[in-house]
C-alpha cells in the first residue's frame, strides 16, 4: 500500500488507472490554489462528479478507514485537499462548513503571504496571524489536517506550536539536504519530529534537485537523510505529481491573479517550464518502485510500511476527526 501526500492537476480516469496499478491506495488531490470560496465550491462539485464517473476505481475518503475499505475494494481515495486558505474568505465559519463538504487538509498559505501566515517566498516571513491562530484552532476541531509546505519556516514553527493536534508538511524536502526556499529547515522536521506530524518527501525535481531525482537509490538516500533528522515516524511520501498540467496551469499555480508579470515559484528563468520528473519517475505509475528503492538503502520491512502509508494512516486518524466537545 503507498499512500501520496499531495498530488495535482487534471485528474482523469487514466489518473486513477495509473494510480490503481502503482498500488497506491490514497492520494491527496489539490482541489484549489487561489480560488475563493464560490470557485472551492465549485471544485468540490466537479470532484465529485468525477468521482462519481468514476466509481468502480475511486471514492472519496474522509477517513483512514475510507482509505483502508476503498483499497480493499480496488479503488483509489482521493483526500480533498486546498493548497491555500483563500476558499474561507477571512470567515472562521467556513472551516467547518468546508469540512462537512469532505475537505481533510487546507494549507495555511501558497506561494504568497496572507491573512493567516507568512509564506516562503516573502523575504521576511512574519509568522502565525491572529487569524492564523483561530484558523489553526478551528481546523483541530472541525477534523482538517495543517499543511505548512508552501508556508515559512517560521510560521511553520509557529503553527507546530499553535495546533492541538500534529502537523503536516505535505510535500517538500530537507533544506539542509537540497537548499530551497520550499524546503524546510531542520529545526521544522525536528519540531515535526517531537510533535507526531509528518513530511512526506517530494520528487518534484525543482525542490529535490537533479542529483536526487538521478536514480531511485539517490532519492530513497534523500529519504533516509530525512529519517535522520525528523524520525522514523514522521517521513513519508509527497510527490507534488501533477496530472494533465499545461503551460496556463503552470502559470495560473504562479501567478494566479496577484501580478501582472512573471513569477516562476520554485522554478527559475533558466528552468521556467514543467520540471522533467525523476529518471526513476516517467510515468504516475512508477511511484510503486518505491518501496524496492527504501529496502535498498537499509529500510526494514516494518519501516517501508510507515514511509509508503503507515505514517499518514497514524497522522490522519489523528487529525481527520471532529474534536469532541
Amino acid at each position: 500500500m503507498i499512500i501520496d501526500g499531495l498530488q495535482c492537476g487534471h485528474f482523469d480516469r487514466k489518473s486513477f488507472e495509473s494510480l490503481k496499478l502503482a498500488g497506491v491506495a490514497g492520494v491527496v488531490v489539490t482541489c484549489g490554489f487561489w480560488e475563493g470560496a464560490l470557485e472551492s465550491l465549485d471544485s468540490l462539485g466537479a470532484w465529485r462528479d468525477l468521482i462519481g464517473e468514476n466509481a468502480d476505481i475511486a471514492a472519496i475518503a474522509k477517513t483512514p478507514a475510507d482509505i483502508v475499505s476503498a483499497n480493499e475494494a480496488g479503488k483509489v481515495a482521493a483526500i480533498l485537499g486546498f493548497q491555500n486558505a483563500n476558499l474561507l474568505e477571512g470567515r472562521i465559519r467556513l472551516v467547518e462548513m468546508f469540512a462537512e463538504l469532505g475537505v481533510r487538509v487546507i494549507q495555511l498559505t501558497y506561494n504568497n503571504q496572507n491573512e493567516l501566515a507568512g509564506s516562503c517566498y516573502e523575504a521576511e516571513d512574519s509568522g502565525l496571524a491572529r487569524f492564523g491562530k483561530e484558523v489553526v484552532r478551528e481546523m483541530n476541531e472541525a477534523g482538517i489536517l495543517v499543511d505548512c509546505s508552501h508556508v515559512g519556516n517560521r510560521s511553520t514553527l509557529d503553527a507546530i506550536e499553535a495546533s492541538g493536534k500534529p502537523i503536516a508538511v505535505t510535500h517538500a524536502n530537507a533544506d539542509s539536504l537540497f537548499a530551497h526556499k520550499r524546503n524546510k529547515t531542520d529545526d521544522v522536521l525536528k519540531a515535526l519530529g517531537q510533535t507526531g506530524g509528518v513530511i512526506g518527501c517530494a520528487t518534484y525535481r525543482n525542490i529535490t534537485g537533479d542529483a536526487y531525482c538521478a536514480t531511485l537509490e539517490a532519492w530513497c538516500t534523500m529519504v533516509a537523510r530525512t529519517v535522520e533528522i525528523a524520525g522514523i515516524d514522521s517521513v513519508a511520501i509527497g510527490t507534488d505529481r501533477s496530472h494533465n498540467f499545461t503551460a496556463p496551469d503552470y502559470a495560473w499555480m504562479r501567478q494566479g491573479r496577484w501580478t501582472r508579470g512573471v513569477d516562476y515559484g520554485a522554478a527559475s528563468a533558466a528552468r521556467p517550464g514543467k520540471a522533467p520528473p525523476p529518471e526513476w519517475f516517467p510515468n504516475v505509475e512508477d511511484i510503486n518502485v518505491i518501496p524496492q528503492g527504501l529496502r535498498s538503502v537499509g529500510f526494514s520491512e516494518e519501516e517501508v510500511a510507515k514511509i509508503t502509508h503507515k505514517n499518514w494512516l497514524r497522522l490522519y486518524e489523528a487529525t481527520f476527526r471532529k474534536s469532541e466537545t
